[in-house]
């Protein structure tokens, strides 16, 4: 499979620092995206998330907070980094409590921008993996029999054999059985993995179907 290639996307709208910026970043090897408005970079979005978004706080339409705000619904796995001359400290508070990287004063240093693009690549590619693993486990909840659904919210519930057996008008010998193919088929080897794959899964209703989270 071909490595992807992250990208800075630049949302600034005054052309001049925009292109500036994004020659600084071509230059010292990333590969960058240039767009004047929120509204642009919405209607232009790309369809890999991977990379991240240098964003001016007051653009035209659509502010830098607002696009903040889509993007966290759009795209929750790309790290943004403010890059504004019009800071101050509650809107760069709010910002971050809003899961930005990073919040950078114009002109920012060469050194400090450079750091905070790495960092935020490096947040987004762990965001990736973590996502990976995400959606591999899913994946691996289809595999489960409708009782073995069943036995898995009850273990995460942390019932005991006896009690499955009981819940479930069963014997504890099926009990364990099922218990095994449920490790098996998830890929956990003790309980608390499987307790652990189910709260990464956000499955805090463990008398839900697993499947329906």
């Amino acid at each position: 499979m071909k490595q992807l290639e992250p990208v800075v996307h630049i949302v600034d709208d005054d052309q001049s620092f925009r292109t500036a910026l994004g020659r600084l970043l071509s230059v010292s090897g990333f590969r960058v995206a240039l767009y004047e408005s929120g509204d642009q970079f919405l209607a232009q979005f790309p369809d890999c998330e991977y990379g991240c978004v240098l964003l001016d706080l007051g653009l035209p339409g659509l502010s830098g907070l607002e696009l903040q705000d889509r993007l966290a619904e759009k795209a929750p796995l790309l790290p943004i980094v403010f890059l504004t001359g019009q800071g101050d400290i509650r809107t760069s508070v709010r910002a971050m409590k809003a899961g930005a990287e990073d919040f950078l004063e114009k002109p920012a240093p060469k050194e400090a921008l450079l750091e905070a693009v790495e960092r935020a690549l490096h947040r987004c590619e762990t965001r990736r993996l973590e996502q990976d693993r995400i959606d591999g486990l899913r994946a691996r909840l289809v595999n489960l029999t409708p009782r073995e659904r069943e036995v898995f919210g009850l273990i995460v519930r942390g019932k005991l054999n006896k009690q499955i057996a009981y819940a479930l008008g069963t014997s504890e010998r099926t009990v364990k059985a099922h218990r095994h193919n449920v490790m098996e088929k998830l890929g956990a080897r003790s309980l608390a993995e499987t307790v652990s794959i189910a709260e990464r899964l956000g499955l805090v209703d463990a008398t839900a179907d697993p499947l329906r989270r």
